[in-house]
């Protein structure tokens, strides 16, 4: 009975807060724990090991760990065998504090160092403690297993370059990412023709600074718009995207790719956080209101119909109302198809820690503002899809019977019923209809 027992496979429970590169390392980490025997669960209550992979970016991130890992001391009670891990940007800031607060806590990993997952799992397997925040100079990438051969969803992510050199004020991932990092041009061809083999349609490739890639490829280093053209050649992939982007590392020929690569989709991610130059120079963020405007008048010359996204922080401090006023204008003149606006929240170690803070009740209402003024854009910029043809990818069957829903090439969620369609067909649809948060469709036969 008991060697039954110890045959069966032990389930993983991975929880993934945050950015899309999160998203991603948990897919690594999956599978480089599947080379011990594990397989994925969607419950924490039938797991033999717990993950919960972590950002750092959000206000009281390191919190909300803390909190979570308390919902698991009963389970722990029960399964003593079970395992917690921590992993993630919040590993790497507070990786021996997060040992001492939560004794339940089996091991610790940063982002660099999840390669060596299966080595620390074993080490608690005998009644250690693991704990492994550091940078190691080998690559990570290079060290992973081979990605499993099954089928997949038809829309992936592929990290190709970490960490950051910009040190805006507010940030915290040059601390526990790193400095930038990308990852040599054929490993990253290697893995994206290994995606399409594997049923994957579109690629969104993703760096906390993307638009820095420096990857070594023939010829010496390769630039991002040299990658997205190489992509462009892989027979099977259809669809290019790329989050998240600096403003200063927007290049001519990246912008040229947008209106001359056919696989490049028309959706850009293009942060400026502030339309305030005072506080852009306290951010260190490195560009103007101007420049940034002028940036975006370039892009939409070369892509005119392009969907521009984009991140807002209000209340950083010493913001006043002229400066929140100035953020409002730029907004109002880019006009966003979507944004990510928050509050500032203070990161310790960050050089905007120290100084004064923004009334909350002040902040708040800013934000509410911005907010409703980004809401009206996006709905604005939605509902003059309808009439229009768009191209769609489906990514799975929708809620009620033939209804199958994917994504525009703009990003925005499409459902079509009666489509008569499997997941990762690509299809042209007519928008006959703008709801608050997708579109509806009809298949162009």
């Amino acid at each position: 009975m008991s060697e039954a027992k110890n045959s069966d496979p032990k389930k993983l429970f991975i929880k993934t807060y945050g950015c899309q590169m999160n998203v991603y390392d948990s897919e690594r980490m999956a599978e480089a724990l599947g080379g011990k025997g594990y397989v994925e669960t969607d419950s924490p209550d039938d797991a033999d090991m717990i993950l919960l992979n972590t950002c750092h970016i959000r206000e009281k991130a390191a919190e909300k760990v803390y909190s979570e890992l308390g919902r698991f001391k009963g389970l722990k009670a029960e399964k003593p065998d079970l395992k917690i891990g921590v992993a993630g940007c919040v590993a790497q800031a507070e990786g021996e504090e997060i040992m001492r607060r939560q004794p339940l806590v089996d091991l610790v990993v940063g982002p660099q160092a999840y390669h060596r997952l299966p080595e620390m799992e074993a080490k608690t397997r005998t009644g250690e403690k693991a704990l492994d925040t550091d940078f190691p100079e080998e690559d990570k990438f290079a060290l992973l297993k081979s990605r499993p051969k099954a089928r997949r969803a038809p829309a992936a992510f592929l990290t190709v370059q970490e960490g950051c050199d910009k040190f805006c004020a507010f940030c915290v991932v040059p601390y526990t990412r790193g400095a930038e990092v990308s990852r040599p041009v054929e490993r990253v061809l290697s893995e994206a023709r290994d995606l399409v083999e594997r049923g994957v349609r579109e690629i969104t490739l993703l760096g906390q600074n993307v638009n820095a890639y420096h990857g070594q490829g023939p010829n010496g280093t390769w630039s991002l718009a040299q990658l997205i053209w190489a992509l462009n050649d892989v027979d099977g992939l259809e669809r290019i995207r790329f989050t998240t982007s600096h403003p200063n590392d927007m290049d001519d020929d990246l912008i040229a790719a947008h209106g001359e690569c056919e696989k490049l989709m028309p959706y850009l991610h293009l942060p400026v956080q502030s339309g305030s130059d005072k506080i852009l120079k306290r951010m260190n963020r490195s560009h103007t209101a101007e420049s940034y405007l002028r940036l975006i008048e370039r892009i939409r010359a070369a892509r005119p119909d392009i969907l521009i996204s984009g991140d807002f922080i209000v209340g950083f401090p010493e913001e006043d109302d002229q400066d929140f006023e100035d953020t409002m204008a730029l907004i109002r003149e880019v006009n966003y198809g979507q944004a990510f606006s928050f509050k500032y929240s203070t990161r310790p170690g960050t050089p905007a820690a120290e100084r004064a803070l923004v009334d909350d009740a002040v902040a708040s209402e800013r934000l509410y503002r911005l907010q409703a003024l980004i809401a009206e854009q996006q709905r604005g910029i939605q509902d003059s899809m309808v009439g229009r043809d768009v191209s769609v990818l489906f990514e799975k069957a929708g809620r009620f019977e033939g209804q199958m829903v994917g994504k525009s090439d703009y990003l925005h969620a499409v459902h079509v019923a009666d489509a008569g369609a499997e997941v990762g067909d690509i299809a042209r649809v007519r928008i006959v209809e703008s709801g608050p948060n997708s579109l509806k469709g009809e298949l162009i036969r």
